[in-house]
């Protein structure tokens, strides 16, 4: 959500603080600030509500420079977007802090500091950390120590980097429960969010544990643990080209990052696949001594992840035979759980830092699971160090907030560890249905880009969109969940109200909303569930609803009137969801297109949600 920079370099740092925010934008935001030390020692603060580019405006008006700063983009959660409520948030004579997560217990101690005499200038909770410093600092002469003796007063999940003139080489930052990750440059160091903010200045990252700070200056990093004893973290190298946070030719990062799926999957499937199976080895070493002890699978996810770990739960219970249960991850971590014997707690995230997904996880390592799997897209992630085996996509950074790689990617993921299991729960060799799935697997990239070459039909089906307010999705079996995904995409980022119901359930309610002003969109494969589906379409165009179907060629459906028809690639029937993923996307973003609204940044939503 939020977003952190912070630099400490032999040079002006401010350009580097303001291209750093540029590329958090994709997270999602409402205000931004920077604060810097500049030439003289003291502190300057630029904010503003909206845009990075309102910054930049400010900072053309009143130039400042300097060689030690943080920056910060914010997304509400306490008091409103203004530019009183923008990080970073100061307390005098010159400490200054930028904060991601939430802070449980500020009410409490924004009471003490308020007796102690600290007057409050926002509605926020992080304002109580830069008057904790302050506070601190003034018994504590060590800025690093004083922040430790701050970081144990604070309830709650946070990423921090603090500055304070008064120590004007050192940059102190924090991780607890949201992600922050250390820059490695040639005299300077920085901190950030993400590693994408970092991009323009170094490659070589270090991603701090849980609780750990550390002091960075121009010349050293020393970091801590959450106890305060000196530790090492290893230098990982980026392993993503630079081109990623760019669009190229492509008007936005989401159509970029559809065209990429043909590209990502390949990715995904590359090393993982043997000549007829798939190689159990890619969940890590203890893969072949825990798999054979697996009797159940419980998927926990949010959002578009979900409806990933709801199409899994075909393929999991259909072709491995183990019984598997979904859950979101929100609802999960706050009930009274029955966890059966030799169950794998498998969670799925695109950025491994969703806080649900987190908590959920750290909840499972204490309720007797047999073991955790993480199914990410990010290497360094918290939710890849924390869980006992892991399988990354490699979508690549996905940086429109409308996820679409890193879906269709975790997908393939979930049916690569289908097919792991099938082998340990049914041994027989030769498997003609994984030597079958296999062979299918390999045609997937091809069928990806075949599919994708009906964009512009999708483009001009579009159009019937675009006074529209209301539309239905419909799906059966294993294409409900991705009815509920292409539900999910339009509404997100065109902002049409949008749900999706399994095709068999429209006598039992959603009827009564179908009429010609209510398109209904259903996917519909040639598998078991087609003839059944063909029915239910009837009963929508008997009622005179408006249906766009995007359908198998063997499947027999033609355009009619009242019913428009795309033909996709025909596809192996287990791997149909991940292909009808693509034309949903693309309707989503035409629409959106249409709408005129902000495809990649639409509004109240942020890419990572790294709090509750």
């Amino acid at each position: 959500m939020c977003g952190i920079v912070g630099a400490a370099a032999q040079r002006n740092v401010t350009g580097i603080l303001l291209e750093g925010l540029k590329r958090l934008e994709y997270r999602g935001y409402d205000s931004a600030g920077l604060a810097l030390l500049d030439e003289t020692g003291q502190l300057q603060r630029r904010r503003a509500q909206g845009k990075v580019a309102e910054v930049e405006n400010k900072l053309a008006q009143q130039p400042t420079k300097g060689q030690l700063g943080i920056a910060h983009t914010r997304w509400a959660t306490h008091g409103q977007p203004s530019e009183q409520n923008a990080h970073p948030h100061v307390s005098a004579p010159g400490v200054a802090v930028v904060h991601n997560g939430i802070i449980e217990n500020y009410l409490e101690l924004k009471a003490q500091l308020q007796s102690a005499g600290y007057a409050f200038t926002s509605e926020t909770d992080t304002e109580v950390v830069a008057h904790l410093v302050h506070q601190v600092s003034q018994q504590q002469a060590n800025l690093t120590q004083a922040v430790h003796q701050v970081l144990t007063q604070l309830e709650g999940a946070y990423a921090l980097a603090v500055i304070d003139q008064a120590h004007p080489d050192q940059l102190i930052c924090a991780r607890q429960g949201s992600p922050l990750v250390i820059g490695v440059g040639i005299g300077e160091y920085f901190c950030a969010s993400d590693p994408l903010a970092l991009l323009q200045v170094t490659d070589r990252f270090i991603y701090l544990e849980e609780g750990d700070f550390a002091c960075l200056t121009s010349e050293s990093c020393q970091i801590y643990s959450a106890q305060g004893e000196p530790v090492e973290r290893p230098i990982v190298q980026w392993e993503h080209g630079q081109q990623v946070a760019e669009k190229g030719v492509f008007k936005h990062f989401m159509l970029k990052e559809i065209y990429e799926q043909p590209e990502v999957l390949a990715a995904t499937l590359e090393g993982r696949l043997g000549a007829e199976q798939v190689l159990p080895q890619i969940l890590g070493s203890q893969a072949t001594q825990l798999l054979p002890q697996v009797q159940q699978i419980q998927l926990v996810a949010c959002g578009t992840s979900y409806h990933a770990g709801m199409v899994a739960r075909y393929w999991i219970e259909k072709l491995a035979g183990v019984p598997c249960a979904i859950e979101v991850a929100s609802e999960y971590r706050y009930r009274e759980v029955v966890v059966m014997p030799n169950t794998l707690f498998v969670t799925l995230s695109q950025s491994g830092e969703t806080a649900d997904t987190l908590a959920a996880l750290r909840f499972a390592k204490t309720a007797g699971y047999l073991a955790s799997l993480a199914i990410c897209n990010v290497p360094g992630s918290s939710l890849v160090r924390e869980s006992d085996l892991s399988l990354l996509t490699h979508a690549g950074p996905e940086i429109g907030v409308a996820s679409t790689k890193a879906f269709t990617t975790q997908l393939v993921a979930l049916l690569l560890l289908t097919l792991a299991l099938r082998q340990i729960q049914q041994p027989a060799q030769p498997d003609a249905v994984e030597q079958e799935l296999v062979a299918a697997l390999r045609s997937l990239p091809r069928l990806a880009q075949e599919t994708l070459a009906l964009d512009g039909q999708i483009e001009q089906l579009a159009q019937a969109f675009a006074e529209k307010h209301h539309a239905l999705f419909l799906g059966r079996g294993s294409h409900y969940p991705i009815a509920l995904e292409g539900a999910l995409k339009l509404k997100e980022i065109s902002y049409i109200h949008a749900e999706a119901y399994p095709a068999g359930e429209l006598k039992h309610g959603p009827l009564a909303l179908v009429d010609k002003d209510m398109p209904v969109i259903a996917v519909a494969p040639k598998d078991d569930l087609v003839d059944k589906l063909k029915s239910n379409l009837q009963e929508v165009r008997a009622r005179g609803g408006e249906l766009y179907v995007f359908a198998d060629p063997l499947t027999s459906m033609t355009p009619e009137e009242g019913m428009q028809v795309i033909h996709l690639p025909a596809v192996h029937e287990v791997l149909a969801p991940i292909i009808y993923t693509l034309p949903l996307q693309l309707l989503a973003y035409h629409v959106a297109v249409i709408k005129g609204t902000d495809v990649d940044q639409p509004r109240n939503l942020a890419k990572s949600v790294t709090v509750e």
